[in-house]
């Protein structure tokens, strides 16, 4: 994909249409920012907008005036169990989202998550409507749905795209990776499944990154600073970011800073007492703008198992700052151009992890190179792509 300016998606002119974007919930989540990204690409070139979710509620900064939250089911948390079992909210809205395509009848129907994306593509068939819907898929499947990953209601979702992704008027893919994934795993075409990178970067992202900092280890003349910025879980793999660290320690002075909070807390406290770097690792917890950190980090670490795309990735890239990441499917060999824009390391493999951070601190920073890698996953250049799939060309 091309870098594109910021302000790409603003038309002044064209067909102003009625889009409609589905989720679990707005509007906390890694999937809703980055379809609020889009909503607000869309609005600003002219078209209406629908926030579609079970229950949510507008973002704290509100909304454009042609951009709508429509809560199709608010009293979801009444029903028995469903208030304990989060994961069933996106289901049990299917008969409200079906009376919504059936009496707003937008042109296009965006889903983001796979719920979301089943829910949508069961709606629009039990509608009847003449929507059209394009579904987004921002997970590896085959990682997701391996092992551990597989609880009772992911055991349900393989079968339910099987059935249904097919139905789609376009599948986007946020990356190569999840779309090779995709045709492998489903009976899908290759013209049905489009690899657009993910819509990370805004004008608000971009003024965020030079907030002040107020952080006594980030002080001229303290040691060097690694970063990793991800919910503390089995997937991120900080357990293998410990021990690279351990192994840093020994060979250089640095400490490690990890912001994201999680369920993996109590086993990553206790490995940093096991291997002595509890004195220079800082777990601090969700923060509300990383890009400061991102700005100012010596190198930015990405340990995880598998992602969908790594955001994180294209946050680090626009701020300057250089990255080694495992080379997990998918996204971070793709987002880093295979190598040539951050180190790439094998997954779970603290060794080739800790030669990797060792050997990108001894080499220079280039920060405009970085910058301007990370602008092209601006959110003006995935909602071209979008639009053109919604609306543009139904027929392509």
């Amino acid at each position: 994909m091309s870098a594109l300016p910021l302000s790409s998606a603003r038309r002044p002119e064209g067909l102003v249409a009625r889009v409609a974007i589905f989720v679990s919930s707005w509007p906390h989540g890694a999937i809703q920012r980055l379809m609020l990204n889009l909503a607000e690409e869309f609005a600003a070139a002219g078209h209406r907008i629908d926030l579609l979710a079970p229950r949510g509620s507008a973002p704290a900064e509100g909304l454009p005036a042609n951009m709508h939250l429509v809560t199709l089911a608010p009293r979801l948390s009444a029903l028995p169990g469903v208030g304990r079992h989060k994961r069933w909210f996106v289901p049990v809205a299917l008969p409200a989202l079906v009376r919504y395509l059936r009496r707003a009848r937008p042109a296009a129907l965006l889903s983001g998550g796979e719920w979301p994306n089943v829910v949508a593509l069961a709606a629009r068939r039990l509608a009847g409507s003449p929507t059209r819907v394009v579904v987004s898929e921002h997970v590896h499947v085959g990682a997701s749905t391996a092992g551990a990953a597989q609880r009772k209601p992911r055991r349900l979702l393989p079968g339910l795209m099987a059935r249904l992704y097919p139905g789609a008027d376009a599948i986007v893919a946020v990356s190569e990776g999840v779309r090779q994934d995709l045709l492998e795993r489903f009976p899908l075409p290759p013209s049905q499944v489009h690899t657009v990178y993910n819509p990370v970067i805004t004008s608000a992202l971009l003024a965020a990154r030079d907030a002040p900092l107020d952080d006594p280890w980030f002080v001229p003349g303290a040691p060097p600073v690694l970063l990793n910025v991800a919910q503390l879980r089995v997937q991120k793999d900080q357990a293998t970011l410990l021990r690279a660290f351990a192994m840093v320690k020994k060979r250089r002075p640095a400490r490690l800073l990890i912001l994201g909070e999680g369920n993996q807390r109590p086993a990553l406290e206790a490995l940093t007492q096991e291997l002595d770097i509890a004195a220079d690792v800082r777990l601090a917890g969700f923060v509300s703008n990383p890009l400061a950190y991102m700005r100012r980090a010596r190198l930015f670490v990405l340990s995880s198992r598998y992602e969908g795309f790594g955001n994180v990735l294209a946050e680090a890239l626009v701020c300057g700052c250089p990255i080694v990441s495992t080379d997990c499917p998918s996204g971070p060999s793709e987002i880093l151009e295979h190598g040539n824009y951050g180190r790439l390391t094998p997954v779970g493999d603290a060794n080739a992890l800790a030669a990797a951070i060792l050997a990108a601190m001894e080499e220079p920073v280039e920060l405009a190179g970085l910058e301007q890698r990370g602008l092209e996953f601006s959110a003006a250049a995935a909602a071209r792509h979008y639009l053109h799939l919604l609306i543009d060309n139904p027929a392509s």
